[in-house]
Order: C-alpha cells, then structure tokens, then sequence
C-alpha cells in the first residue's frame, strides 16, 4: 500500500498531516501559513488561506511536472531580402501561435506563478526532416496552409517551432494560486471541494475542484491538468439557493448545503460536462433540525445536523445520485470527510478526530467510530479524546478571553469584561463561541509574554449552538474585527524581495542607460510597465497571488495552545488510502466519546503586497531640421504615465518642412524638464490616427493616438488652459492631419461613424481595400477625425442620409453635405446650435453594525462611504464636477430610485458585502447597502445637426444600400425612449429629417431595432425576444405584423443589425450571434450560431461587413470597456467571417459602417493570402469565457 497523507486543520489555522507510515502529526514548517479549510485528492491538497486565496500542496514525487511553452516564427519569402521576419499587413505575427491568431514572441511568456522555473532557454525544434538541412524550417505556398520540411519553387512562407520547458518547483510546500487574469476572480471563498479524478479509467486523471463564495455562489475551477496542477481559472455554476457548503466524490457525485439546512444534488456529471446540467433538491433527514454539513464518497452521502446527529443517505449511486432513505449513525460530530474507498473521518463535537471503523462495499455505512491517535510535538504523548474540564483548564488568559458563550440564539454577544485582556486581541461578536487566533504566535517573532495563569472553570455551562465552522455572519465579523487591530498577515514575508526592489524606481540617467538610443526618447516598454502597475493597483489585483511557501523556510515557533495538541475543527482524508483491512499504528479504539465547549476557526485578513516597477527614460536633443517653418508655439500640459503619475507643465511646437516636391512633413514636439534636464517627445503627423478629447480630472484634454500608441494602448495625453486653446490644437493638428492624407471638406457618403463615451463623433473615410479580402489595412492605422456635434450614437447609410440620438434622446439628422470642396469661410457645412443632457451619478454607501445600525463608519478595508459604482475612487457629492468643463450643472442631487435591480422607498440597495449585486429589499445577511444620487448636467455646442422633433429614441436604423443605389424614400425605423416601434415617412437625401411619424403596434416595448437589405427588418424586445416584420416594402413601409424569431438557448438578445443578407446579434453576456439559414423565400433563417464573445455592439453593413465594439482588448486588462474592431474574412463563402482585427479603443461607445459600400467585386477565394489572425471555429457550446477573439 503506498504512503499518503491524512490532512488537518486546528482552530488556529495551523495545517497538519499524518502519514500512513508515521506516527507522528508533522506541522507545516511555514508559521504565517493559516487556512480554514482543506481539501485532499490523490497526490495533492487544496486549502483555503485567512487571506481568501486557494493554495495547493502537491506531494513529492519522482516524476516532475513539465509543461511545455511553445511559440512560431514566421516569415515571407521577397526578392530582395529572401525570406525575413517583414511580413505583409495581411498576413499573421512574425511570432505567434500555431495558427497565427495570437502574437507571441519570446520575450512575451511568463511564468505563471513563482512556483515555477524555466528548465533552460528557448531551442528550436528539430523534429521536423533533417535538422542540419532543414534548420527545423517548415515551408508553404501561403499562410495558413500545409507546412512541410522540403523547400519548393513556391515556397513564399516558412515557419518553425520554438520550445521552452517550465517545471513546477513547488512539490511539497503550500503554493498559492495566482488570481485570474484578466477575468476577475470569485468572491472570497468560503469552502472548497475537489473530486472527480476517478470518473475515467486512465491512469493519471486529474481532479476537479470546487467552491462556494460567502455570498451563496458555486464555482468550478477549469484548466486543471497534471502538467497545470493550478489550473488557469474559475467558472460560476448557477445555483436556485444559496449554497453553504459542497463536497466532490472522486467519481460523478456532488452535494451541497443549502443556508435552510436543505441539500442540493448536483445531476449530468460526465467527463463532457463536469460541472453537471442540473440540481435537484433534498430534504434535511430531520425537518425540524437543519443540516450543517455533508461529505460523499464514490457511492454514499454522510449528513451532520446542526444536534451533531451523524446520518447516512442510502441507495446512493451513478444512476440515482439522490438515493433514497437517511439512516441515523451513532456518535455526535461536527464534521465528516469521506476519502478514498469511500472511509469516513471526523471532527468530533470535543474537537478530536475519529475514524468509521468497518467501511466496506457490503457494509458502507461501517460499524463504530474509533478515535485517531497519533503522537504530538517532541514527546511520545498520545493525543486523546478531549473533556470539557482538561480543555477548559489548560486556555491560557488570551485564549479565555476570547472565548465566547451563549445561552441561546437570541442573547446578545459580547466580552465579559475588555478592559481585562492583557492583549490587543480583540473579541467577536459573532453567533457562535470563536477563539481569535493572536497574530505574534505565528510570527518568527518572540511571542509576547502571555499569563498562564488557569482561570475559573465554567460551571454549568450551556451546551452552545454552533453552526458552521465557517458561516458567512461568523467570517464577516471576525474579519471586520481582525483588521481593527493590526496584526500580521501571511503577505509579510516576502518583505525583503519587496525591500530590494525599491531600488530600481530610480530613474537612469543616459550615462547610466547607455549612449545607444531609439529616437523615441521614452522607453516605452518601461513605461509601459508603470502603466500596468497602476492599472494593476486600480483593478486591486494580488501582486503576491503567486507567492510560494515552501517548507523549513522559518524556524518553527511554538503557538498558544500548542503546548496541550491541536483543537480541531478540520479534517480531510481525500488523499489518505485505508481501508477497513489497514493495520494503521494511530487507528485504534480508547474509549467513549466525549464532549466539550466547541470552537469555530476564525478567519483573518490578509492584503496584497504592492508590485513595484522600474522605468528607464532616454534623453535626446531634437534632430536639427532645414528649412523648417515653426507653425505653432504653445504651452500644454501633459500626462505623465508613470509613476510618480501627474500633470507636467509642457512646451509644444508644431513643426513643419516642405520637400523640394513640394509635399509637407510636419511633427509635434512636446518639451519638459526632469531633474533639470530637458528631454522631449515628438509625433510625426503622418503617424496620426486619432485626435479624441478624453475626460481626464476635469481638464480640457486631448489624446494622441499613432498605429503604435494604438497597440500599446497608451496614447500621449495633453490638456489645455482653456476650452479656446484646447479647440484651436485640435482644428490645427486635425487639419496638419487630413492635409498630409489628402482628406478635405466634410465626410463621404461611405464614411464610417462612430461616438466616444463621452460623446464626441469621430469619421473614417474608407478605402476600396477596406473590406476586400487579402488587402484589408489593420485597424490601428486607420485615420479617425472629429465632427462637432455630441451624440450617444449614429446611423449612416451610402446616400447620404446620417440620424444620431443624444443621451437625452434627442434625434439629430445631419446637415452637412456630402463629397463637395470647402466653400469659403468653413467646409461647406452649416453649423446649428446643439444642446444635450445626462446624468452624473454618486454613490452613497453604509454599513451595518449591531450598535447604531447602518452608519457611514465603514471598516478600514471598504470602500469609501462616497464613490463611484465600482467603490475604487471617492466621490462626493462636493467633490463631484460635471464630465468636463464644456458641461454645467441643470439640477441638483437628488436621490435615483430607476437603478438596475429596484430600490426601497428611500432608494436603498442592499447585499452582503461589498462588491457583490445589490438588491432592492432588505434581509438578514444584508450587512451593507448603497444608494445613487443623480444629477443633470447639459452641453451647449454648435455643430451639423438639425434635431428632428418632438419624440425622444433610444435607437434608430437606416436600411443600408449599395453605392448604386437610387431610391425616392428611404425606410428609417426608429425606437421611441418608451419602446414603441417607429417608422419616419418621407425620409430622402434631399429632405434627410423626413416628414412625420407613422406608429408600428406592438404586444410588448422594445429596445433594439435594424432595418437591412430588401426591407428585411428585425427587433428585440425588452424581455429579449427577437421578432421579425414581415411584408415591409416601398408601397407598404409599416409593413404588416410581427413574426416571433427564437432566442439562442437560454440567452437573452440586447442589440441586432443586419446586414444586406446576414444579421447578427449580441447577447446580454457580450455573445455575438450569426444568424443562419437566410433566404429570400425563408428570411427569418432556422438558427442562431455563436461567433465569439466579449463583444458589446455590432454594426453589419450593405456589403454584410461586419464590425463590433469590443468590450476589451486581449492584454491589456485595464483598458477603459469599448475598442473597436473589424471582422475578418467575411466573404459570399464566409459570411461569419475568420478572424478579428482591433483598432482604436478606450471609451468607445458605438460604430456604423452601413454607408460603407466602397468597395470592388469580391472574388469567392482570396486571391492573396488570408487574415492576419484566423480563429479556429468554436462550437455553440460555448457561450461564456474570456475574449479571444475580440
């Protein structure tokens, strides 16, 4: 029988483990490690830490666990360099995936956690033919294609694999496993799970591993392998009820308790679907008496009630995971664990642990409980079956006064007498008796001195209540009151590697970075590191999720209470393989059961260490230029984005050379002073893509995008003195911009639009390669240029015709005319005066206690008792200005009751915790609460529009149409602010505002709606139906009625478009959908098929082009929701397209492209090569998950 583990936990947090071989408990050597609860597998034990993170300790073994990196180098054969690294815009990344997608170079991958190593350095892979031949080159005619080791006449591609081996270097220690990036992680766990490693007959099946938060929620954690031990992140499994506690069998069996003290049984687990279909719910074995815990095994169900009752669930198998009948065991418990070959261990209600003796197949239930009985610290001493009086005798005075008693669940908790304690230690109030763990008796610190004087002994005291060991009142409050003294938190000891770091945030002198520099004199990629550490501490990431805690790294230092063994309150056997035939040296029988005052493990907090990072900066005097002309001198500000991060007095100079041909070149200059030396930065103008006024601390501020500033996601942010001078860099930088690409007067008929978050309205003038296949330019060089006006979004069509709505539902058509030269005095546009209206909201938050109930004294770990809705800045209602200085204030605060999710009468929200979903009435576990207070701010501008009145829209389309087009009326539907279906009549490029209104009936209010080729138009309802309008066309533009089009299962639709003969939707979870099977005798197609993710709204146009917003960018977490992107490859053959191409983002709210029709007949094939980054199909399947493709 081979050696393993049996795992334990005492009230302390400390963690212990038995070997079936030994006789000795053996504690784990690091002192700072506390965990509440383990969870043991074959070879491996999860825990979960006082600091809510999950750690693993995967036994030593001989074999070690490698994983392999791989990454491609690509190239393009030319006639001049032969084949180079200088590939062609269309074609994938010089470094990359096997299938081109995803770009990675070498220097890109890291490792996961510090739990791992690199075994050596990149190699190539040489098991392709030859490798003195070859050079483990593979060639093709084009990408993507077959790839083989013989070199042909035709081979315009090669590529070649690179590899690197990582190996887990944390056998045998407690590691912690890294926070998911960039998805956000679970809230913190309360109870953990693992299982499922024997549902396959291979060898070497990996487990599963569950959880529940403290808010009720269940999680599965997916990506666990054995080359990935940690596995890669945690997936929510919806629930009915608010879960407790779970426990996984190694095999297709999962339970949980539910907070009534019911049980759910978790149905459909299979190897295909392991986290299960459905739940199905099971009574508590005594109504009257909830449950409080539950274990399986392979086939059985074991149930402690909250009287200590022990009960077992019979007829429980694969086919009928429900079983049964309950049957009563002997014996009172306050927990049970079933490990391998389905044995039973316990904690018992006097805190020591206990084995079900005579667990066989024919006997499952077992014949008795005998007591573990294995030596503690350096003494032969057996630990036995704890008494009321030896417990209650040997507490030290720290430990006594902490100790809390009740006589009912009704009476009120408190301290006997706090001007007693010695200590700072401080004292639940909590619904269960707790210990409070003092912080220096886990230190390598001395402990304080502590009196050891025995107290009184209780008299008659009451049996307790005890719930849980870990509900989530009791780990609410004793984490409220842990971080109300200062203690010490597992994040300290790694101090010193944080100490050594310091030293790198010294800027380097030029000296000091070498004499060799880029003529960008910023380094970006240091800068480009500060920027991730600010963004990383304002997502509040863990900078110490991947700590290790390796064993023998500190000095072992007794605790309190070590001197009498441990008090359980833990114990997991997942990992340890006995049977009813053992002969264990520390399993046999000493006598009765006994009992005693029961104590719940308290939970600590622990925060994150802050990361730090090193910039470098290069200096370098300007390039001296002839025969330049000083177009503008002025003064800006800048933003200096990195640390220390703030505004920076700048001087700016517009520069500009005519050649001898006659062409200008212009760059942009920005000049500043640090550490009394002048450093500078410059743009070249050609390089431009973008000019957006950004809200940035109320200035007047602008951004600078180029293609590379793009990719980085980092563009060169400027602010001016005054809204004047702010408007006059923009006009002189926009028109330097648009004159160095030829673009003159206003925008074309096939111009995309799109609008910012804040409002503004940008155009891109397209060119015929825009969306032909093989030739399309990437989306970070396209040229976006402002229009005035301020819009939250806008539709287009080829003729002309331009609709927009403002955030207070205004519509606006737009005035300008379309492909003419500037007339003199302006660009042939007439100005209007434009006004709208939005709101700005403040948070107001609370916190209950038991003395004064919800004040604003909030614990030192909330979020400020005024902020924003994510609860990371403070915002007041003092504090709090309009979006920039453009805005003014047209109300006063005013309490918001229309939030998501309903109010109180008072506009109250409430939930367990911050940031968990807030609801609109109280209940027990609402511990805080928040309400919005709004107010309205208006922008006054002059711009190209005529509002269109008097109804307010929440959205609007204008049926797309090919350049050739030529139509007397053009259909424009429209959605009015209450969901009432709009048609406008009389709508041509000659009257674009059309005439009036003609109302569509319909059952329900509606809130998405697009009108496409052939009068084809398609709606969403508020409740996220899809319905179709049937015999629409010229003479009859109402069309007749509805036709109801089926959702995607179990998905609810929020916004559509269609196209010329394709529609796509996006769901409420950011899916993007195609819809399949359109035809002209069948237009509303059969079914829906999922494209991709991460996507917030989709725009398809006359050609059936499709483009998106992206809710992020793949990288670059941080990154303000809203990018846009192109979809790739669309084509006759291809409607859903290939692969995605991201352009400029960063607070983008919408897009159209639906006058876009520039573009020459397609081939059904591309001619040349294929998209830069093809996706690989996906399945339907798979409707949630991160980005990856858009």
């Amino acid at each position: 029988m081979p050696i393993t583990l049996l795992w334990a936990v005492d009230v302390y947090g400390r963690v212990y483990s038995l070997s079936t071989a030994g006789q000795r408990w053996e504690r784990a050597d690091d002192m700072l490690l506390e965990l509440k609860r383990v969870t043991a597998g074959k070879d491996r034990c999860w825990g979960i830490g006082c600091d809510h993170h999950v750690y693993i300790n995967i036994t030593p073994s001989e074999t070690s666990i490698r994983y392999r990196e791989e990454t491609y180098e690509n190239q393009r054969w030319n006639p001049v360099d032969s084949f180079t690294d200088t590939l062609l815009p269309t074609d994938r990344w010089p470094w990359s995936d096997v299938t081109g997608m995803n770009p990675q170079p070498l220097h890109s991958f890291q490792l996961p956690s510090r739990s791992w190593e690199w075994e050596g350095d990149w190699y190539v892979d040489q098991s392709c033919g030859e490798p003195s031949q070859t050079g483990g080159w593979e060639y093709a005619v084009d990408f993507p294609a077959n790839f083989s080791p013989d070199k042909k006449w035709n081979s315009c591609v090669r590529r070649r694999r690179w590899i690197r081996y990582r190996r887990y270097i944390a056998q045998g220690t407690w590691a912690k496993i890294p926070l998911d990036n960039p998805r956000k992680p679970p809230l913190p766990l309360c109870d953990i799970s693992c299982g499922g490693w024997e549902m396959s007959d291979q060898s070497g099946r990996y487990p599963y591993l569950w959880g529940v938060s403290q808010q009720g929620q269940v999680w599965f954690r997916e990506g666990i392998h054995p080359r990935v031990p940690e596995g890669s992140c945690w997936e929510e499994v919806e629930v009915p009820k608010e879960v407790a506690q779970l426990s996984a069998g190694p095999k297709d069996l999962l339970w949980a308790l539910l907070w009534d003290g019911n049980l759910l049984v978790r149905t459909g687990l299979t190897l295909d679907s392991p986290t299960g279909t459905s739940w199905v719910e099971v009574e508590s074995p005594v109504k009257e008496v909830e449950a409080l815990h539950v274990a399986v095994g392979v086939s059985v169900v074991w149930v402690v009630t909250k009287d200590y009752k022990v009960w077992f669930r019979r007829g429980v198998n694969s086919h009928n995971p429900c079983g049964s009948g309950w049957i009563s065991i002997g014996g009172e418990m306050m927990m049970v664990d079933v490990g391998l070959n389905d044995q039973v261990w316990a904690v018992g209600e006097d805190r020591g642990l206990y084995f079900r003796m005579g667990v066989t197949p024919s006997e499952p239930s077992g014949s008795g409980w005998i007591p573990v009985s294995a030596q503690w610290g350096n003494s032969k001493e057996v630990i036995p079956p704890r008494n009321d009086g030896e417990f209650s005798t040997r507490l030290t005075e720290a430990s006594q006064g902490s100790v809390l008693s009740c006589t009912d669940s009704d009476s009120e908790l408190g301290p006997a007498d706090p001007q007693s304690s010695t200590n700072d230690t401080p004292v639940l109030e909590a619904a269960a008796p707790s210990v409070v763990p003092l912080g220096a008796a886990d230190t390598p610190s001395p402990p304080p001195s502590t009196d050891e004087t025995p107290s009184a002994p209780q008299q008659d005291a009451p049996k307790p209540f005890i719930p849980a060991s870990d509900s989530f009142i009791n780990s609410l409050v004793s984490d409220r009151d842990k971080t109300s003294t200062p203690q010490p938190s597992i994040t300290e000891a790694p101090q010193e590697d944080g100490e050594e770091l310091t030293t790198a945030s010294v800027l380097l002198t030029p000296e000091a970075a070498g004499q060799d520099v880029p003529w960008m004199n910023v380094d970006l990629e240091g800068a480009g590191g500060a920027r991730s550490t600010h963004s990383a501490q304002l997502s509040s990431s863990d900078a110490g999720a991947a700590a290790t805690y390796a064993l023998g790294a500190l000095e072992t230092t007794q605790g309190v209470g070590e001197e009498d063994g441990p008090v359980w309150t833990w114990i997991s056997g997942g990992g340890c393989d006995v049977d009813a035939e053992s002969q264990i040296s520390w399993l046999s029988p000493t006598g009765p059961l006994t009992s005693s005052l029961s104590l719940t493990p308290v939970q600590s907090a622990a925060w994150s260490e802050q990361q730090q990072q090193e910039h470098r900066e290069i200096s370098r005097k300007p390039l001296e230029r002839s025969n330049s002309v000083w177009v503008r001198k002025g003064s800006l500000r800048w933003w200096r984005d990195w640390k220390p991060q703030r505004w920076v007095d700048v001087g700016v100079a517009l520069e500009q050379s005519t050649k001898p041909d006659g062409k200008k070149d212009s760059i942009f200059f920005v000049y500043y002073t640090q550490y009394d030396e002048k450093k500078y930065l410059h743009v070249f103008i050609n390089e431009v893509t973008a000019l957006v006024p950004v809200l940035r601390d109320c200035h007047y501020a602008f951004a600078v995008y180029t293609a590379q500033r793009t990719k980085q996601r980092w563009p060169l942010v400027l602010a001016a003195h005054s809204e004047r001078d702010m408007n006059e860099w923009l006009s002189l930088l926009s028109d330097c911009c648009c004159e160095c690409r030829g673009i003159m007067g206003p925008p074309s008929r096939h111009a995309l639009w799109s609008t910012t978050s804040k409002g503004d309205i940008m155009v891109h003038e397209p060119s015929f390669s825009l969306e032909t296949p093989g030739q399309t330019p990437a989306c970070d060089l396209m040229f976006w240029r402002q229009v005035p006006g301020h819009l939250r979004c806008v539709e287009s069509n080829s003729l002309g015709l331009v609709w927009g709505i403002g955030w207070d539902g205004t519509a606006w058509v737009y005035s300008g005319r379309f492909g003419h030269q500037p007339t003199e005095g302006g660009d042939g546009v007439e100005m209007h005066q434009q006004s709208d209206v939005r709101s700005v909201h403040v948070y107001e938050n609370q916190r209950w206690n038991p003395m004064t109930g919800y004040t604003d004294k909030g614990l030192p770990t909330d979020r400020p008792m005024w902020s924003d809705e994510s609860g990371l800045k403070e915002c007041t209602k003092g504090n709090t200005h309009p979006p920039s200085p453009l805005w003014s204030w047209v109300s006063e605060w005013a309490v918001d009751f229309s939030v998501p999710g309903g109010t109180d009468n008072e506009g109250w929200q409430y939930a367990a915790d911050f940031p968990v979903t807030f609801h609109g009435h109280k209940t027990i576990k609402d511990f805080v609460r928040r309400r919005r207070w709004t107010r309205k701010c208006k922008i006054t501008l002059r711009g190209p529009w005529l509002q269109v009145p008097p109804i307010p829209l929440s959205d609007i389309s204008v049926m797309p149409c090919l350049a050739q087009s030529r139509m007397e009326h053009v259909p424009v539907w429209a959605l009015s602010d209450k969901g009432d279906v709009l048609c406008r009549l009389g709508v041509s490029p000659e009257n674009p505002a059309g005439s009036s209104w003609l109302h569509v009936g319909t059952d329900q209010p509606f809130k998405s709606i697009s009108i496409g080729g052939a009068n084809q138009v398609w709606a969403i309802a508020k409740d996220g139906a899809v319905f179709y309008r049937g015999s629409v066309s010229p003479q009859n533009p109402a069309g007749e009625c509805w036709y109801h089009i089926p959702s995607p299962l179990k998905q609810s639709l929020k916004q559509l478009s269609v196209g010329r003969t394709s529609v796509f939707a996006v769901d409420e979870n950011g899916n993007l959908w195609y819809r399949q099977g359109l035809t002209p005798s069948y237009p509303q197609g059969s079914a829906w098929e999922l494209i991709s993710n991460n996507v917030t709204k989709v725009s398809v146009g006359p050609l059936d082009q499709v483009w998106v917003m992206a809710d992020g960018v793949p990288g670059f977490p941080s990154e303000t929701p809203g990018a846009v992107c192109h979809r790739l490859g669309v084509g006759p053959m291809q409607p859903k397209g290939q692969a995605w191409d991201y352009g400029i983002g960063g607070g983008w709210e919408h897009i159209s492209v639906r006058g876009n029709s520039a573009e020459a007949p397609r081939p059904p094939h591309p001619p040349v090569g294929s998209p830069r980054s093809p996706l690989p199909q996906r399945p339907p399947a798979q409707v949630n998950g991160n980005a990856v493709g858009v």
